[in-house]
Parts: C-alpha cells; structure tokens; sequence
C-alpha cells in the first residue's frame, strides 16, 4: 500500500513538470461583407386634369429677393438744327455750273477783288455758250460797273480797239455780275479761234470813270464751235 503511494505522486509529481502541449490559434473567421440593397428607383406618373385656359401662364416661381437692378436711363437729345451761318455778301453761281476759275487779283489794281470766271473758253454755237463775271469792289464811290472786250487773233497780229458791251449788275454790298454769250460777240468782230480780251471800268452816279481793272488777256478763247 505504502508502495502504491509513493508511485502514485511519483506520476503525479512528473506529469506536473512536462511542459503543456502549445495551444493552436482558432483560424480566423471570413468577414462576410454583405452587398448593399440596390435602390429602387420608382417613376410615378400623375395625370392633372387641365383646370386653367391654355393661353394663361402659371404663375412664376418665387425667387428669393436679389440686389435690385441698376437701371440706366439713356437720354438722346433731338439733332440740333445746322447753326446759322453768317450773312455774307450775295455771289453768283457761274451760269454753265462749273466751278468757278479765279482771276489774279493784281489785275483788279486794288479796284475790283474776288474777281472769277465759270470758264476760260465759251463759243457761238457750241457748249459752254456763255461765260459769267463776279467781281466786288470796296470803293464807295463805284455804283455801275461796265464791261468792255475785244477779239484778238491768237498770234495778236491784228490788234483790235476795246468796244463797251453794257454794264453789270449790281447785286448790293460792291458785287457786280455779268454773263457774255458768244453772241453777244458783234458780227464783224466775230473770228473763229480768237482771244477774248475784257476789262472792268468803274463808274460813278454820274456816270463818270472812277478806275478801272487791268486789261484782262490770254486768259478765255472764243470759237464757233466746240473747241
């Protein structure tokens, strides 16, 4: 019996000292994801009986209040007329329309000034058929003005005396005007191809010479027909 006991603890004393067989860790577990429910999309389509007139607008959405616009008046003032132009002394258009050609103005000698032709070339039977003279003159004293010309052959082999035509009018302020024709020309001084010479006296109320211009030369050519 005492035997029995002593190899009793014997096994129980050696069972104690071996070493514990190691524990195994548990596998571990597949986290299992779930999938997420699909979300169900539902069209739902609700018929509303037609209560208002076609033509009428709903009403509009309210919108939240914004900065209130700017509002930019434009004021355009009525085309003001053409402003007045100063008063000037009366001239003459030149009677064949074109522009008008401008005499030296030495010629005048101080007398006449703005002295102008519409043409340096006018005939008997042809366009331009005339001619117009403007001058003015400063000199209080010079009412009339008259007009003297002659025919002179281009190489002025023949000289020819002046011969008064008439006197101008006057249109106020010293202006005088004149329009020749080419046959205002005297017959027998008439030549085909010629000069036409001119010159402007100055007269007084009674009629006498105050002064008088240059005489005028190799400026205007008088023919028959066209030149």
């Amino acid at each position: 019996m005492r035997k029995f006991a002593i190899l009793f603890f014997a096994v129980a004393l050696a069972a104690c000292s071996s070493p514990a067989a190691p524990t195994e860790a548990p596998a571990p577990t597949p986290t299992v994801v779930e999938a997420s429910p699909t979300p169900v999309v539902v069209v739902q389509t609700v018929v509303v009986e037609a209560t208002q007139a076609p033509t009428e607008v709903p009403p509009p959405t309210e919108v939240p209040p914004t900065v209130a616009p700017v509002v930019v008046t434009v004021v355009v003032a009525p085309t003001n007329a053409p402003a007045e132009q100063p008063t000037q002394a009366p001239t003459q258009a030149p009677a064949s329309g074109g522009t008008a050609i401008a005499i030296d103005a030495a010629m005048g000698r101080g007398v006449f000034t703005n002295m102008t032709m519409s043409s340096n070339a006018f005939t008997l039977r042809c366009a331009p058929r005339d001619i117009t003279f403007n001058i003015t003159t400063a000199n209080p004293d010079i009412v009339d003005v008259d007009f003297y010309y002659r025919i002179m052959d281009l190489k002025r082999l023949y000289p020819k005396e002046f011969v008064r035509f008439g006197k101008m009018t006057a249109n106020g302020s010293g202006n005088f005007t004149l329009t020749f024709t080419g046959e205002n020309v005297k017959p027998d001084l008439r030549q085909d191809g010629a000069w036409f010479d001119f010159q402007f006296i100055g007269l007084n109320k009674g009629g006498g010479v105050v002064d008088r211009s240059d005489k005028i030369t190799d400026l205007v050519k008088y023919t028959f027909d066209c030149p």
